[in-house]
């Protein structure tokens, strides 16, 4: 019998009237290229060469770096951000020695943790100590600081970004001075801090409220586009996560859902979604002149797919494995608008970008009280489109964006948008706020790269 990577050649071989098809070389990088650059993000669209790289072994050494240096100081997380928030010809710092578990609280189902730690590395110990994330994004590679800071999310019309598990933090500011926050103390830092872009300060510790560990099962459905539309709101709502995906010119997509059980362990055949993707690659390379044709060999295809179901305890279950590195732009659109907003983009991807394969990709998330989350005082949909990394993402994102702003959307902070600090101003009640605060904490402007410094610098508050 024919795998299911072998049934996608075969029809597209079929439909070509051909014997055999073979996937195009994967890209390589010219004779001439310049590897020599010492930092850049996942995809490779953000670089920099800066003057010092350091990763301090402890906070007063953090503290020192601070308080003795001058010039412009970024942190830098796992790299998984596309916009330009950590290029700088100055200091890039890692917390990556600053990692691990540092105490928990049994009776309040709170957790201190370093900063530094990525989201893969915390669920088994915090198993350890009976508690457990509330909720994670697909990717796990992201350290804690980097996900707070650009207020990064999974999925749940009742659950909100990682950010809104934040019970208090520790952060070192540009003098090198340690500053705590939460409700209580610095309560308007606090509200600011929790989504930062990393301008007030390095965080070094959050304190983060949990619950006890959990099991999820697990449910990928393959169905038609409409079928999808027509179940979306319902669905999200009858599951604690829920997400789905529109696979470009296939007519069909899959939905994603999460509930908690307490079924044993266990996991049927999964489709890796690696190879997935480099299928759909494929299907584009040999078949882009023809849109009806790869509709038709991607829908015939799609409906030969098996659901899924992987029954695992929580923080295994989240995540997905990223091989295939892409550039992506995100938008967080009122709930309401969410669907209305998808059809748009759906026809605009499928009239004037048939080089686009990547499957577009939308999730839910609560409202909260932060004054730079996206979600501010609103639930949200979000739709995220992407672009494999070695090809133009431009073109593409920039049909897209208009109908995301038509909609009122606010961009995800770590992914690609073409927003000025006015845009920001106008989509974020406290903007006038958060600049104040930011002032008063870094008034040099340590913190603030040339991106950084568009948005936040000298006209970045009240004129």
């Amino acid at each position: 019998m024919l795998n299911r990577r072998g049934m996608l050649t075969a029809l597209v071989a079929a439909a070509l009237g051909s014997r055999a098809v073979t996937a195009p070389a994967a890209p390589t990088a010219g004779a001439g290229a310049k590897r020599r650059l010492p930092w850049r993000n996942w995809s490779g669209s953000q670089q920099c060469l800066p003057a010092a790289r350091v990763a301090p072994a402890s906070v007063a050494e953090l503290q020192e770096l601070l308080a003795g240096g001058s010039g412009v100081v970024r942190a830098v997380g796992a790299g998984h951000s596309f916009t330009p928030l950590v290029p700088t010809d100055g200091t890039i710092v890692s917390l990556s020695r600053l990692s691990g578990l540092l105490d928990h609280d049994a009776e309040s189902m709170q957790a201190t943790l370093w900063a530094g730690s990525r989201l893969g590395d915390i669920g088994a110990p915090l198993e350890q100590v009976g508690q457990a994330l509330v909720n994670m994004p697909d990717i796990d590679e992201q350290t804690l600081a980097g996900c707070f800071a650009t207020a990064t999310h999974g999925t749940g019309t009742g659950i909100g970004c990682m950010s809104t598990f934040i019970e208090g933090l520790q952060l070192v500011d540009a003098r090198g001075q340690l500053v705590d926050c939460d409700r209580q103390r610095n309560a308007e830092l606090f509200d600011a801090a929790r989504v930062s872009l990393g301008t007030l300060g390095i965080i070094t510790r959050v304190r983060l409220r949990n619950v006890a560990p959990y099991r999820l099962r697990r449910e990928t459905v393959w169905r038609e586009f409409d079928e999808i539309l027509a179940i979306a709101e319902s669905e999200a709502d009858k599951h604690r996560n829920f997400e789905f995906y529109y696979v470009p010119f296939s007519g069909m997509g899959f939905t994603d859902t999460h509930d908690i059980t307490t079924e044993a362990v266990s996991t049927t055949d999964k489709l890796d979604g690696n190879e997935g993707a480099r299928d759909l690659q494929l299907a584009r390379d040999w078949l882009e002149r023809s849109p009806r044709l790869r509709a038709l060999v991607l829908g015939t295809y799609m409906k030969t797919l098996s659901d899924e179901v992987t029954v695992e305890n929580s923080w295994k279950n989240y995540a997905s494995e990223r091989n295939v590195r892409f550039n992506e732009m995100e938008y967080h659109l009122p709930r309401e608008n969410g669907l209305q907003a998808l059809r748009e983009v759906r026809t605009a991807l499928e009239k004037q970008h048939p080089e686009v394969f990547f499957p577009i990709e939308v999730r839910f998330v609560k409202g909260d009280d932060i004054w730079l989350s996206p979600f501010y005082q609103r639930d949200c949909c979000s739709i995220a489109v992407h672009r494999f990394f070695d090809e133009d993402y431009r073109p593409y994102f920039k049909t897209i964006e208009p109908i995301f702003r038509k909609y009122q959307g606010r961009p995800h902070w770590g992914k690609l948008n073409t927003l000025q600090q006015q845009d920001f101003r106008s989509l974020y009640p406290r903007w006038d706020d958060f600049v104040e605060v930011r002032r008063q904490m870094d008034p040099q402007g340590r913190f603030l790269n040339a991106y950084l410094k568009g948005l936040f610098g000298a006209t970045g508050g009240k004129a």
